[in-house]
């Protein structure tokens, strides 16, 4: 498993930079890696963020944009404003979360 220091802090990483252990997630951790993005969080952005983090131990996995949509109530389009190109690859990175299925 790699390492990253982000912030100061010591993270696990995968290959493509996202987290890998649920538990080593902060909000201060988020934004800096929405800032490494071009991303500014908003309250839109930690509703999403939010959501994400919940519905993740209940489903085993990251939330596709169809399941952030319907379950989660959030326009799909306003998804991609919010996380422009790639909004479920970017939500999930700022989330902390693995990749969505799916996902190139």
């Amino acid at each position: 498993m790699t390492t990253a220091t982000i912030n100061g802090s010591e993270v696990h990483v995968d290959a493509e930079g996202f987290l890998t252990d649920y538990d080593e997630w902060t909000e201060e951790l988020a934004q800096v890696l929405a800032a490494n993005i071009g991303i500014e969080l908003t309250d839109e952005h930690w509703d999403v963020i939010r959501f994400l983090r919940e519905d993740f131990p209940r489903q085993g996995e990251t939330a596709t944009i169809r399941r952030t949509s319907t379950v989660g109530g959030f326009d799909t389009k306003r998804l991609f404003v919010l996380f422009p190109k790639k909004p479920a690859k970017k939500m999930a990175y700022i989330a902390g979360l693995p990749k969505p299925r799916g996902c190139v």
